[in-house]
Formats: C-alpha cells, structure tokens, sequence
C-alpha cells in the first residue's frame, strides 16, 4: 500500500534437546542486530566507498545473515561452546546500482560484495519517500492544478504508490505520487485528488513525468473523522472493560529474546522487512520429560494486494507490502490498555534508516497472556446412574502481537501459543479503505462497472485482495520430515454388505516432490500433514502437525496478468519445498518492479525431492474485499488466521493433567453509572 515467571503451568525438567533456551550469558545466533552493530555495518560499508560515492549510497535494507540451519542447531546443542560469527547482509544503492553485501561483524571486514544484475529493486526506505513526497510541494505544474481546482496548498498532502511492472523492456526505479486534500479532516485517503499523477525517479529523486488528465469532485471531510475527540453525540454504546487478573504476575519469561511459557519456549527476532520472526519453537512433553522441536523458523513472507480498478490511473495498485514497503519499517508504537491489555508486556525494536544509522520503534511487540472465557476442554457425564461428573479446563494461551501500518491498511498480526501444542496465526485487517473519487453520489446514477461499492458521495471503495504468503519452516520432532496428504474420498457401499450407500475414508500419499505438494483446497478434501517419518508413536503412527487452514481464497486474476505473473505465489494454498536458506522471500529478493523470474513459483519448477527432507511449507491465506459502507470512514477489523495443530505428535491429550486456574475473589467494585 501507500507509505507515509512466575509460571501457571508449572513442570519440572528432566532433558532438554536442542530448542532450549540458550545460556543468558550469550548472545543468541538468530538475535536480531542490535543498535551498536547497525552502526558498526554502516561504518563497515561506508569505509568502503571512499569519496565522493559515499555521498550517493543509501542503505535500503541491513539485516541479520543468518547462519545456516545445521550450524544453529549444532550450537544450540552445545551452546556454552565458541559463539558463531555474527554477520549482516545489506542491500545498498550505490550509483544506480543495488549492491548485495555480506559483513562479518566478527571480524568488522567486507565478505562479499556484488551488483545485483537481475531485475527488479530494493525496499523503499522511509527517508526517501518522504524525499519524494516533497518535491510535489514546488513543482510548477502541479501547483497549477491545485490552483485550478480552487483548494488550499497547504491542505494538500501527498503519498507514495509502487507501479509494478507491465512488460516494459526497461524500468527505472521510479514511484507514483498521489495526493489528497486534509482541510477539515485528518482522513486523509478517503478525500484523493483523482486525477493527477507525478513521477518520481528516485535515483535522480526528481519529478519526471506528470499527468493531470480530469477533475472529479473531492470527497467531503463530513462523517470521515475517526478520533474520539472530534465524535458528535449520538454516542454508541458505553463498553465495560474487562480485567484478567494475574496475582503473581504474568506466567512467562523473556530472556534476551527468547520466551518460555507453559510448556513452550521460543526465539523472537525482528526484521524491517518481515517484522516478527519466530524461531525455534518447541513444546514440553509431559511424559518424555523433554522438550521437542515443532516450528525452526517462521514469518510472513509476503502480503500481495491487487486492486481491481484496470483504469489509467488505478490498473498499477497491485502491492507487495513486505517487499516493497517492508512490515517492520512500519511497525507502529502498539498503545498499553488499547492495542494490547493490561497485563501485556512490551518489547522494543530497531531497524537501520537509509543513513544505516538505528532507528527504535517503541513497543513494537506486546507479548500477553490471554484468557477470553473460552474452554480448553470439557465433558460433563450423565450416563452414570445417580451421578453426573464435569469436568472443565479454562482455555489460557500466548500471544505475540505486532501492528504495522502500511499507508492506509493497518495489519494487526498474531502468534498464539496453546497448551495443547497449537500455534495459531491471526491476521486482522483495520484501518482506511483505499477509495476513488468520483461524480456518483447515489447508486441509481451508476450505470457501468465502477469496480468497488459506492460507500458515500462522490467516494468508490475499489474492490481488492489480500494474501499473506507464510514461511514456515516447520521441524516436527527433528528436521528430516514429508509433507502427507489424507485424501477424504467418498466410498460407495454396492455389494449389500451395509444399509448404508456410502462413507468417506483416508487414502494416504505422502508427497514425493516439490510438484506432488501443490495444494489448491478446492479440488479435494484433505488433511495436510508434516511427519517425521523417523519417529512414531507407541502404537505405529507417525508424528505429525496439521494445516488447518483459514476460509479458502483464491487469486481470481489470470495466470499471464502481469500482476499475477509477479504475485505467482498464490496460485497454490499451499506449497512444499526443501529447506535452502535463500529462499526466504515469496515474490523474490528484490520485490519493487520485479517481473516474476525469482519467486516461490519459480523456485519449485526444480521440483526437487521432498520426502524425508528438511522442508518448508508455504501457506497463503487470502481475503477478498468486498468493501461496504461499514468499512466507511475507518474500518472494523476484518479477522482471520489458521493453525498448526499436532496430529500424532503426543500419546494422549497433552492438556489432559493441566491444572484449572485458581480462582481470585476481587471486593464487589461494581457501580452505577
């Protein structure tokens, strides 16, 4: 989009495997890069280019290189032994060209250094935009058309738009600006000013081309604030806030970054452009007395979203958030009793500007406990004569939450940890609608197709998608494992044997390579398993963790669209691949104008073997956006999610002995309003 412990469980262990917490005393080989080393790679890389250059280099992305996954797991077997080398891996702009370098901070020295010579460009930086966003402010031209449409300068703002890429044999690294009027609100993508268009190239970071091709009438600020300041009456309804409450204090632990709670322990980094990366997740058995591997590293890839609208001026709105835009560049703030509740616990961030000097985002993560009255499990027996038994246990989880807002979405993402060995993934969509100006203000005048929903006066919400590619590297009880498709098929009962006339089965196939894991959902019923076929259970199952997906959608653009051909990877729900380091982001390194050659699509025509490999599942969950008028002026959160779930992994019920919460008798504080 545009940019501007004390514990409740409480378990004693016996082993611990590879996925324990490492000793305090070291720093962890998947911490993310701290302020000092992000100022040590910007001196680093900086020294390199002596004169004039370095005036020209721009960092638009510095981040943690990781080490290869044999090399973690071998030192998180013996992590009191040598600390590995910490490297970072930039990606600068240096004379027009994009400069791939690798820095061993160990040994403060240049490991490799080389141009990118493929297409495609690097995340925007924040500085740069904001660059770009002012130059509208004197450019002639445009300051004519705000003169002729009779509105203030000083109510004009602007942003900016990637533009894709649409066959060009040559692109240059440009973006569009856009720009809307703020007089009498501070809603501002709900008020554009259709119809102009500038250019910006943003290696020579001016304004090259321009466009102000028609004049429609401004949207009105009437009904579009959002702050409770500003509310008229009548007023909604009055919400009576409700406390979890916690006499010994919260039930988890952070060390550096690593979480335990319950029976989970977790590594959690940050990257600007994935945000929250969760590594290392493993679960407590109760009867192994030992802690088991379930997920090696996992974050949302990519968050493609292609509006609808094939116009001059909408056809290019076909984002890529996490490639161009970066999650974690727009990270925001989360607030204490509003974005998180009270017993919420909030971690700090940092990422590097376009400088290379650190930049701090204040409680970026809030990690709580949550218990909202559902139940983990319950039974109430009444088939005993002259006795009923009920038995319930609360359900209590974790959550790790992240907001980033990414123009005028804002994308609230969850990580929830249960006790039962789940790990569920929420996505909540809120914030302003991307909408177009026009001359409608009621729908009896509309008499084509407007490509979205009349939501107010002359104001068209455009019709979208948004899709969520995850990463997830799961290692279920160890890193060799196969991905196994239950096919549910309907069986017909023809030789009398049965009143019945049918019944459905699973009929088993286990995915020998990387084209035998394609999952479209729609085409058969199934449960998508990861097994480690090494390991099973006292009676002969393999262990295992399933998919359970969130509603079904599909990308409905056709395969040779541009947009689509850049976004492939949403062809499939679900993809398998092995596990290589690089292949970390779903629509390719360098996003911004890429032309679909480097993306997951592209990786898995190797088609590469599968079977009792170190894997990766990809999982995209979509929301098609059919906007209404409840979505006008600010969104309601539009929620979503799917979960990791372990099928086989345990022996029995891993909650079965969980201990009810105690109860907490608070003084009656009830009053009348």
């Amino acid at each position: 989009m545009a940019s501007t412990f004390k514990p409740m469980l409480l378990f004693i262990l016996f082993s611990i495997n590879t996925f324990s917490p490492a000793s305090s005393h070291q720093q962890h080989p998947l911490d993310p890069l701290t302020p000092s080393e992000f100022t040590l790679v910007r001196t680093i890389v900086k020294k390199s280019y002596p004169g004039p250059n370095t005036y020209n280099l721009t960092f638009q992305y510095i981040g943690l290189d990781e080490p290869d996954k044999p090399t973690v797991l071998s030192w998180l077997s013996n992590p009191a032994s040598k600390p590995l080398p910490r490297r970072a891996f930039i990606i600068t702009r240096v004379e027009k060209q994009s400069h791939e370098i690798v820095v061993d901070l160990s040994t403060r020295s240049i490991v490799s250094d080389k141009v990118h010579n493929g297409h495609g460009y690097p995340l925007f930086t924040f500085a740069e935009q904001v660059s770009a966003t002012e130059l509208a402010q004197t450019y002639e031209p445009f300051l004519e058309s705000i003169k002729k449409r009779k509105l203030n300068l000083s109510d004009v703002t602007c942003s900016t738009f990637s533009i894709g890429w649409f066959g060009e044999a040559k692109s240059k690294r440009v973006l569009k600006l856009l720009c809307f009027y703020i007089e009498g609100t501070v809603n501002l993508y709900v008020r554009p000013l259709e119809g102009i268009t500038l250019v910006v190239d943003l290696d020579e970071m001016k304004i090259v081309k321009y466009f102000d091709r028609f004049i429609v009438p401004v949207p009105k600020a009437e009904g579009t604030e959002y702050r409770a300041s500003k509310q008229k009456p009548p007023f909604g309804p009055r919400l009576n806030g409700a406390a979890f409450v916690q006499p010994n204090g919260p039930g988890f632990k952070i060390d550096g970054h690593t979480v335990s709670w319950a029976n989970w322990v977790f590594h959690l980094g940050f990257d600007v452009r994935a945000g929250p990366i969760i590594s290392l997740a493993s679960i407590l058995d109760l009867e192994q007395q030992a802690y088991r591997q379930v997920l090696y590293r996992g974050f949302i890839s990519e968050l493609f979203v292609p509006y609808m609208d094939p116009s001059e001026d909408w056809y290019y709105k076909t984002f890529f958030d996490s490639g161009e835009f970066g999650f974690g560049q727009s990270a925001v703030s989360l607030k204490p009793f509003a974005d998180c509740p009270s017993n919420a616990v909030f971690l700090d961030a940092y990422y590097a500007a376009s400088d290379g000097t650190p930049v701090k985002t204040s409680n970026t993560f809030c990690i709580f406990e949550r218990y909202a009255g559902d139940i983990m499990w319950r039974h109430t027996e009444l088939g005993i004569p002259n006795e009923i038994i009920t038995e319930v246990r609360p359900e209590v989880s974790l959550v790790v939450r992240m907001v980033a807002t990414v123009g005028n979405y804002d994308y609230v993402l969850d990580w929830e940890f249960k006790p039962s060995g789940s790990i569920k993934f929420g996505v909540g969509l809120t914030g302003v609608l991307e909408v177009k100006g026009a001359t409608y203000t009621h729908t009896d005048q509309v008499k084509e197709d407007i490509h979205g929903t009349l939501l107010s006066e002359n104001t068209i919400g455009v019709y979208h998608d948004h899709f969520l590619t995850y990463h997830l590297d799961l290692d279920v009880d160890g890193k060799d494992n196969s991905f196994v498709k239950n096919n549910l098929e309907t069986i017909r009962v023809t030789d009398g044997s049965s009143p019945r006339k049918s019944y459905w089965t699973v009929v088993s196939e286990t995915a020998k390579t990387e084209s035998d894991a394609r999952i479209n959902l729609v085409s058969k019923p199934s449960e998508l398993v990861v097994v480690n076929p090494n390991k099973k259970t006292k009676i002969g199952n393999n262990v295992g963790y399933r998919l359970i997906p969130g509603p079904v959608t599909h990308a409905l653009l056709s395969y040779d669209d541009y947009p689509q051909i850049r976004g492939a990877f949403t062809n499939n729900d679900v993809w398998v691949t092995p596990y290589n380091k690089s292949e970390k982001w779903a629509g390719g390194l360098f996003t911004d104008r890429s032309r679909g050659d480097d993306t997951l699509a592209v990786w898995s025509l190797r088609n590469r073997k599968i079977e009792n490999e170190d894997i990766v599942m990809w999982y995209t969950i979509g929301f098609h956006h059919v906007p209404s008028q409840e979505d006008f002026p600010v969104m309601p959160t539009l929620s979503g999610g799917f979960e990791l779930r372990p099928t086989n992994f345990f022996e029995r019920n891993a909650v079965l002995k969980t201990r009810a919460i105690s109860r907490v008798h608070l003084p009656n504080c009830t009053t009348r309003p």
